[in-house]
Formats: C-alpha cells, structure tokens, sequence
C-alpha cells in the first residue's frame, strides 16, 4: 500500500510571525499607529514644534549672514577701508573710532602711487559730515560727502540720471553736487527731474547734477541711499575745512587674489609715512571679509543660541516618543505573548515598536518641515527680516527625526522583545 504524503506548503513561514517580512512590519507598524490616531499627533507635536523651531532659527541666522553680506558687499568689490585712529583729550580718555585726523589727501595720493603699491587699482578719499539740506519747499537732513572723481568707480555706484563731477570741478571747488537715490526722493517729490534743481547748504546755493542709482545696502546702521555727494574742495568750504585730513580713503585692490597684497603695501606705506610702529599705528585697515565676520559673529552666537533652546523641544518630543510606546507595549503584551507563542523571535517583535517609533518620528519631521516652509515664505512680511532656507538644514532635521524616533523607542521596543509568551498571556 503506498501512502502518498502532502508537500509542505513552504509559503506558511511566509505567514507567520517568524517569517514576517520587513513590508508586513511596517504594514503592522502603521497599522497601530493608525489605529490612535490621536495620541500619534500628539506624541508627534514635540517633534513638529521642534523640528520647525530649528529649522526655522537657523534660515533666521543665515538670512541675516546673507543680508549681511550682501550689504557689505555693495560697499564695493575688493574694497579696503582705511580709517583714521582715535583721539586722546588731555585727560587720557580715548574718543571714539575714527576721531582722529591722521589721514590725509597726500596719503590718499601716495597710495595711488603705482610703484608704492602696484595692487591697488583705486583710491577714493572722502569727507564725511552730517549737513541740512534746503529747497524751495522742503528740507531734509542728509550724509554730506567730499568726494573725488573715482569715488563712483570704486564705491561700484551708478546714476540713475545725469552726470558725476568732473576733475576740472574738483579743482575748483564747483557748487555741483549728486544725490542719493532716497534723499532726491525726500527733497524732490513728484515728476519733477531732480538734476538741474539747486538745494542750499548753508545759504550756499549747489546744483544738482545727478541723482545715484538705488545700491539696495545700508551700512553702519544707515541707508547708502540718503547721501549727497560734493567735490571734496566744496565739502570742505561748505564745512569751513582748510585742512587736507579726511574721514576715509576706499581703496579697491586690483583683483580679489590680491587683496591681501593690496592691504600689506597700504599697511607698510602709512606707517612709513607717518613714522610710527605697527604697535602705535593711527589708523586702521578693514576689508570685507573682516567687515563680514565682524557683523556675522553677533548672528552666529543668537543662532547657536536660539537654535539650543529649540533643540530641547526635540528631546521632549524624544522623551513623549518614548513614553507613547511604554504605554503601547504595556497595553498590547497579551497580543505579544500570543505572536512569540506562535513562533515570533525577540528580533520581529523589537523591529515592529522600533518601525513604529520611527514612522512617529519621521512624521513629526515632515510635518514640521513643512510649517517651517511655510513660516519661511510668511515670516519676512511680518518681521521685515529675511528667512534663507538650507538643504543641508532640512535634510539634516529630517534625519534627526528619525533619529529620535528609533533613539527613544530602543528601550520600549527591548522591554516588549524580552516578555516571555507565559507571563505575556497571563496578564491581564
């Protein structure tokens, strides 16, 4: 008699609990997830109000690097600013930044010289003082600045309308003067073309000849806008000036590689000139970069800041993440002891609380993700600060979700791993 025996469907370890797949855990896990639908939001708020705090303090920080920069930038290209040092009264107290009166127009020449510094490709000094403006009609308080013919060239300025002062004007001392964009505005309303209008200074009657294109940048806490522009002989009749000093010479260097050489020959040229040591210098030299790290250090330190106090809201996410699944394999150990008595190893059920721990956290991270998109689009209008979105950031947030997720949810997922099938079922 021959007994024919049954093949053994190897499809069932398929099934069951010992086999199951990676797909079935991750259905299994968003099933559960699913199934509380409230407590998984709230268990996720943390996680959102954290990912988008950070993300949204940092596009903060980098947006004013970025405002910063571009600013700067628009000072000139390859500039050098060299400033005059600071005064000291009889009493030994030290003035302000600049309050000297150590730089003049000869060492504005010499460091034009091509010999003396060849990387230099353009000197601009200038006068600076605070001046009221006056027409027909109204008046406005203004920067009033001496200026040479190459101070559009290496201040990278532009005229929206008419012309610059030529050097036969410099020469002698012509009331001609070029407006900033704003100040035209303030001073001239309306359709009325600027150039060909006079304004007093002082009861002394200029011209205006042009009016500067906007350069979008403000500096030192002003608008690049809101400036008049003089022949430097004006400026300094205007003021009562009959001194050579200046405020400030611009220098641009020939190229951005020779910026560094630029800065050493002005460097070596003014001590030579003034007989002082480096230790005792009167005056100073700044470039952009250093004008940018300057600026940019306040930012860095509220951004760092700012961004450590939203990172606790991504540990308490963390610690609610972990909470949630405590309460969920406290309330599911009859079914964990029926999966591990039908054949479910230590390693599927721990990969199950760990994908649902995980599915947690990357939802937290997306969600917030987005309402950080969102505030960034929203938030410029409101607070007049731009906001400058990082890949890196983003992508970089959306991991440490994740990371949270399968962090805080290690020891529920251990603890559910561990249960023997025999305690598990008799619990109630």
């Amino acid at each position: 008699m021959r007994i024919t025996g049954r093949r053994r469907d190897t499809s069932v370890a398929a099934r069951t609990p010992t086999g199951m797949s990676w797909a079935e855990t991750f259905r299994t896990a968003w099933d559960a997830v699913r199934s509380h639908r409230l407590r998984s939001m709230l268990t996720m708020l943390g996680i959102v109000i954290g990912i988008a705090s950070v993300i949204l303090t940092v596009g903060l920080g980098q947006g004013a690097q970025d405002q910063v920069k571009s600013q700067i930038s628009a000072l000139g290209s390859n500039l050098l600013i060299v400033s005059p040092g600071s005064t000291i009264s009889s009493e030994g107290v030290r003035g302000g930044f600049g309050s000297a009166s150590t730089l003049t127009l000869q060492d504005a020449d010499a460091i034009a010289d091509d010999e003396a510094a060849p990387d230099v490709k353009g000197v601009a000094p200038v006068t600076s003082s605070n001046t009221l403006l006056d027409t027909s009609t109204t008046n406005w308080t203004t920067s009033l600045v001496g200026a040479t013919t190459s101070w559009p060239d290496v201040r990278q300025r532009e005229l929206s309308s008419g012309r610059f002062f030529t050097s036969q004007e410099v020469s002698r001392g012509a009331k001609v003067v070029v407006l900033g964009s704003d100040t035209a505005a303030e001073l001239f309303s309306g359709p009325a073309n600027p150039v060909g209008q006079t304004v007093s200074v002082g009861g002394t009657q200029l011209t205006v000849i042009g009016v500067l294109a906007s350069s979008g940048s403000s500096s030192s806490g002003s608008t690049e806008d809101d400036t008049a522009v003089t022949p430097i002989s004006t400026a300094k009749a205007l003021t009562g000036s009959s001194s050579s000093s200046v405020s400030t010479i611009y220098v641009e260097a020939s190229s951005e590689e020779g910026l560094s050489a630029a800065y050493q020959e002005i460097n070596a040229l003014l001590l030579n000139l003034h007989d002082v040591s480096a230790a005792d210098a009167d005056f100073t030299i700044s470039s952009q970069d250093s004008l940018v790290e300057t600026a940019n250090a306040t930012n860095e330190t509220l951004t760092v800041l700012l961004g450590g106090i939203a990172a606790i809201s991504l540990l308490v996410g963390g610690i609610g993440v972990m909470n949630i699944m405590l309460v969920s394999v406290t309330e599911r150990i009859r079914e964990i002891g029926l999966r591990k008595a039908l054949g479910a190893t230590p390693s599927v059920i721990r990969n199950q609380f760990l994908v649902e721990a995980s599915l947690l956290g990357l939802a937290g991270g997306v969600v917030g993700i987005i309402i950080a998109s969102v505030g960034a689009w929203g938030l410029p209008d409101l607070i007049d600060q731009p906001v400058s979105l990082s890949l890196v950031a983003t992508v970089a947030a959306l991991a440490t979700s994740l990371a949270l997720g399968i962090g805080f949810g290690v020891y529920p997922a251990t603890r559910a791993a561990r249960l023997t099938p025999i305690d598990a079922l008799r619990s109630e």
